[in-house]
């Protein structure tokens, strides 16, 4: 007898199951960008939108593709150590800072992450870096190197009031770059033999009405005052004062002006703060600050507000007017 088996075939629906990947790749990684301003977050210092504008037209959106941490020393110098110890901490890709003391504290705390600077001080001559085109380490940006322009600066003011013999100079003493500039308008002074009366004021409450007291009752026939964060966040009231007193007050930057100096005769913070967003795509994509010279500013700006000429009752004469870039 034959028997017959059958077998009978069950075909089940073949489920396709995604090959195991050993190597997957993992979401690109955000660069984070640490910015310490001398100003406050309510009185953000004009270099701030600079800087945005310039990692915009060089195709970084803040929040994302690039990420930014804004600490602010609010004009308090000494805060200064321990706001880049903290960015640092948070493993920042780049440190975006302007503070002489800032710089100092960083290039003692960190070997690795890159420093880009925007200062009105001399790098090499303060020991930051080896020369403006070798940095030799993590630190490079931009300098305005401010030696030449205090003189320049007070060229303009004697033109402007030509019997000009005494100048006031708002400054804090507390600041490595503002004694640096005090002395540097002191080397200036004495060649245009003019007399300068120092105006010290102090963080965190600059006494401002005292400085400007002593500066009418010693007849100072104009002010100058050196940028410095102390002074950068009490700019409006200090262009008030003088203002009030009557007295032509000269800036170091022409959002100064904007707040209601006198003048200004610097380079264009507009340019330096986006040289600043150019050092972080150079970075980001690869190169050392080593290999990043020191840039100087190649523009330079001279801008009057005629508003406040006529509020101190100043005629600034036809022949400087004309030169003035705004």
């Amino acid at each position: 007898m034959i028997r017959k088996i059958v077998v009978f075939i069950c075909l089940l629906p073949t489920v396709l199951l995604p090959p195991v990947l050993t190597g997957a790749q993992q979401p690109k990684k955000i660069p984070l960008i640490g910015y310490v301003s001398g100003t406050g977050p309510n009185d953000p210092e004009p270099g701030i939108e600079a800087f945005r504008q310039g990692l915009r037209d060089l195709g970084y959106i803040e929040g994302k593709n690039i990420q930014i941490e804004y600490r602010y020393d609010e004009g308090k110098v000494d805060h200064l150590p321990s706001i880049v110890a903290e960015l640092i901490q948070l493993k920042v890709d780049i440190l975006i800072l302007t503070a002489m003391t800032a710089i100092r504290a960083a290039k003692q705390a960190t070997k690795t992450i890159p420093v880009v600077m925007t200062t009105t001080q001399d790098p090499v001559a303060t020991g930051i870096i080896i020369s403006l085109a070798r940095p030799g380490g993590n630190i490079t940006g931009f300098t305005t190197l401010s030696k030449e322009l205090s003189g320049k600066r007070l060229e303009l003011l004697k033109e402007v009031i030509p019997d000009l013999s005494r100048v006031g100079v708002l400054w804090n003493p507390d600041a490595s770059g503002s004694v640096t500039g005090f002395q540097e308008y002191e080397a200036a002074s004495r060649a245009l033999k003019i007399q300068l009366q120092s105006l010290a004021v102090h963080a965190p409450k600059p006494d401002l009405e005292s400085a400007f007291k002593a500066a009418v009752k010693d007849r100072a026939h104009a002010l100058i005052m050196i940028r410095q964060g102390t002074i950068t966040g009490s700019q409006k009231a200090i262009a008030d004062l003088a203002i009030k007193n009557r007295l032509p007050l000269a800036a170091e930057g022409a959002g100064f002006v904007e707040s209601g100096s006198l003048m200004s005769y610097s380079a264009s913070d507009t340019d330096r703060y986006k040289r600043a967003a150019y050092y972080v795509d150079r970075i980001l994509k690869g190169a050392k600050p080593v290999d990043l010279p020191v840039e100087q500013p190649t523009k330079f700006e001279l801008v009057f507000n005629l508003r406040t000429a006529k509020q101190i009752g100043l005629t600034i004469p036809p022949n400087v007017l004309v030169r003035a870039d705004r």
